[in-house]
């Protein structure tokens, strides 16, 4: 059992970066709003090179760890209200795609995902006490949820790879969030790797991604071949 003191330190600081990563999210979506109030840009430029199916799963990710927070015994605090947060300002942000794009995908992707908040939230509210059945289940969400999110932003990343620009993608929540990531690995190790793995593998995945795309910020400003790419008919 680790002491009670270094898991409140370690769940402490991993909800503080959790806020700190709401300020990420936030800047997305103040960034997709700055560029909405652009004249020059036309029908789905205000949230060009986002990644719809990054963003999607992204919103399961925190709504699944919102669900788990409070499947397992003891109720855990720190995890589902910061997720609770994250999902919504994730959800805004599959709003302004849809809103911007006004295709098929991106209102089945904001319909399917603002249901299961819903649903989550009802969970909450309403649902009985969660059995070491239901643990697993939520266990085996997160892990498929994890896959789905290396996928996600693996699309991401290679959009902007094929494009040779960042567009809309906010370098800010990129760095929020491996913050973040950093203090939820040290967080699941504390909490022991038979309660914790979940969170441990996905902050991994997680941070391995944001240090790739935060390296293309980088990438495009100074490689040869991103500007050939930027100059590209489409």
């Amino acid at each position: 059992m680790q002491s009670s003191s270094l898991y409140t330190l370690a769940g402490s600081l991993n909800s503080l970066f959790i806020i700190v990563s709401l300020f990420g999210l936030w800047s997305q979506l103040q960034k997709i709003w700055r560029r909405k109030r652009d004249a020059n840009l036309g029908a789905g430029q205000a949230t060009d090179v986002l990644s719809l199916n990054q963003f999607t799963v992204s919103f399961l990710a925190y709504c699944a760890f919102f669900v788990y927070g409070y499947s397992i015994t003891p109720f855990n605090h720190y995890i589902v209200w910061p997720r609770l947060i994250a999902s919504l300002i994730a959800l805004g942000i599959l709003y302004e795609i849809d809103h911007d794009r006004r295709s098929v995908a991106s209102r089945n992707a904001l319909l399917t995902c603002a249901l299961l908040l819903c649903a989550g939230v009802a969970g909450l509210l309403f649902g009985p006490t969660f059995t070491d059945e239901k643990r697993v289940i939520s266990q085996s969400l997160i892990v498929a949820v994890t896959v789905l999110l290396a996928q996600g932003y693996a699309h991401q990343i290679r959009l902007i790879w094929r494009s040779g620009k960042t567009g809309a993608v906010s370098l800010k929540m990129s760095q929020f969030i491996l913050a973040m990531d950093i203090s939820t690995i040290f967080f699941a190790c504390v909490m022991g790797l038979s309660t914790g793995w979940p969170l441990l593998l996905l902050a991994c995945v997680s941070a391995t991604t944001k240090l790739a795309i935060m390296w293309l910020f980088r990438w495009e400003k100074s490689s040869p071949a991103a500007q050939v790419k930027r100059q590209a008919p489409a």
